[in-house]
């Protein structure tokens, strides 16, 4: 079937609305299934209880209802409930604890917490702050009881675009910030059909419902279309082969780390025995893309975005290997340095390196991005750091090639100076990738105790490490820099993630070479395990150039 166009649709509202007769498949749980007759009808049920709640809370303050919860039917009701009721969805993200948790309830206004069974327990941190509902609870029972007999009928108007969504940023690059969705946004992230999805495509979704990449991936394409949403509590490696033949399912997403857990499981004749016809991520390398093809016979197209939504650029398959591809015309992204110039184009020499690193690696941009940039939700200042004279500055580092293929190389505070030379880390980790059994490749600075930064690698490696192999191994790569060889290696059994499953660098860079896992350090050009002796010795050298405030702790 041809894919349905909803562009006449300007907000979730009226994409729901739509579907309210549509007897064709929504939502797949478990063992259980509802049409979008169903679906439509369970989120009208929670609008009149959303509206209820609402009217308990005597504030003037904007409705914003936090989902503290697994993956579950009851958290999509409650998005388009609130898409009917034109309240906002705060999506609380369940591995934040603490002063952290509370304060990215307290800052986004958060009125009311709505909990399953599995997260009680974190309620402890705020649940003196502002009244908090079990989702099992009777209080709640009773609330959807009492809305039992409304209607999509109730809703059937065309609402103003409004707040629906608040979706904490992964906070790989600091704090998480939240990230503004209106209503009208997910539907046209839907309508835009990147994915040519059609009524017949199943989507199997195990990312969090609190990210971005899960709605605005498949969730919101798939309602567009009609077809149907597979969902699962929470990602399962071991899940994903039996799921999706249950499911037969058509498409998935993933993000960060997920390919490699579950190319992870042992191979076995039955991955071929799928349906599906394609996978949509970001952050997967290139290996596992590859591997994950050929183990299950479908295409991976990777993409580079955010939640913020305003710079996208698709890894098509006539894209060089390890690139991020061309941008979309449409989108007018260029990379500039920091007064906003544009760099030259990178010459890179016929043995894969880059040349003038210095001066063609920069921040991508979009020019007029601001206008598709909807903010972070109470945070002015992070507001203030994308958006500049009219243009959204994305805080990814990346270099152009002569054909305009953009390529990687970092995060803004992914920077690492050496002898007053500055590199960033993407292309180093690409090289250090190629090593055999190398899972998955970390490159951070530390501080060196004279001045500047030494470079550090953490490694996720199949086997036993042989220290003087690696050593030779980058000393043959044609395209290292001269600054780039890592001063300290760093195994590790996993990298610490944040809840999307991207590396979080942060927790490495504070720990150093201050760890319980096994450290290499580079001395006379070999490398060795890092031992007490030589551990203190870096103390003593700190201390003697009054850097000791830059160890890591």
């Amino acid at each position: 079937m041809s894919p349905t166009n909803f562009e006449a649709q300007a907000t979730t509202a009226d994409l729901l609305l739509a579907r309210r007769d549509d007897d064709a498949t929504a939502l797949l749980f478990e063992d259980r299934t509802w049409s979008w007759r169903e679906y439509v009808a369970e989120c009208a049920v929670r609008a009149q209880a959303l509206t209820a709640l609402r009217h308990r809370d005597a504030s003037e303050t904007p409705w914003h209802v936090g989902v503290l919860m697994e993956n579950s039917p009851e958290y999509l009701f409650l998005i388009g409930g609130a898409a009917l009721a034109g309240a906002t969805i705060v999506g609380i993200n369940p591995t934040r604890r603490g002063a952290e948790l509370r304060s990215d309830i307290a800052r986004t206004d958060t009125r009311v917490v709505l909990v399953d069974d599995t997260h009680v327990a974190l309620t402890a941190d705020f649940a003196d702050d502002l009244p908090v509902v079990g989702v099992t609870s009777s209080d709640y029972r009773a609330l959807l009881e009492s809305a039992a007999d409304a209607s999509a009928d109730d809703w059937d108007r065309r609402l103003d675009n409004h707040l629906l969504l608040l979706l904490f940023t992964s906070g790989s690059t600091g704090a998480p910030k939240a990230v503004k969705c209106s209503s009208a946004r997910l539907a046209t992230l839907g309508a835009r059909n990147l994915h040519a999805m059609t009524s017949d495509d199943v989507v199997y979704n195990a990312m969090p419902l609190f990210h971005g990449n899960a709605l605005m991936s498949a969730w919101a394409p798939i309602a567009s279309v009609g077809g149907a949403f597979a969902l699962r509590n929470k990602f399962s490696a071991s899940g994903f082969l039996p799921d999706i033949q249950k499911f037969h399912a058509t498409f998935f997403n993933y993000v960060g780390r997920s390919l490699a857990y579950i190319l992870a499981q042992p191979e076995q004749p039955a991955e071929a025995d799928n349906n599906l016809r394609l996978a949509w991520g970001t952050e997967a390398s290139v290996r596992d893309r590859e591997e994950f093809t050929r183990r299950f016979g479908t295409p991976v197209i990777e993409s580079y975005g955010s939640s913020e939504g305003v710079c996208v650029i698709v890894c098509r398959p006539n894209t060089p290997r390890g690139a991020l591809g061309k941008p979309d015309p449409r989108f007018d992204m260029i990379i500039v340095d920091p007064q906003g110039r544009e760099v030259p184009t990178a010459q890179i020499g016929d043995d894969g390196s880059l040349r003038n690193g210095a001066e063609a690696i920069g921040e991508i941009i979009a020019r007029g991005g601001a206008a598709r940039f909807e903010g972070y939700y109470n945070n002015p200042e992070a507001d203030a750091d994308k958006i500049r004279n009219g243009d959204y500055w994305s805080g990814d580092l990346a270099y152009r090639d002569a054909d305009g293929v953009f390529w990687f190389a970092g995060r803004t505070n992914d920077w690492i100076r050496v002898d007053s030379e500055n590199f960033s880390t993407a292309p180093l980790e690409r090289i250090v990738g190629r090593y055999p059994g190398v899972a998955g490749v970390a490159a951070y600075a530390v501080p060196d105790p004279q001045t500047g930064d030494r470079v550090m690698v953490s490694l996720e490696y199949d086997g036993r490490f042989d220290a003087d192999d690696f050593r030779q191994f980058l000393r043959a790569q044609p395209d290292m820099g001269t600054k780039w060889t890592p001063n300290f290696v760093r195994l590790v059994e996993n990298f610490p993630l944040t809840a999307t499953r991207k590396v979080d660098k942060a927790p490495l860079r504070r720990t150093g070479w201050r760890t319980p896992d096994p450290v290499y350090a580079l001395s006379d050009d070999a490398y060795r395990l890092l031992d007490d002796a030589a551990t203190a010795q870096l103390t003593v050298d700190f201390r003697a150039h009054d850097r000791a405030h830059l160890l890591p702790t």
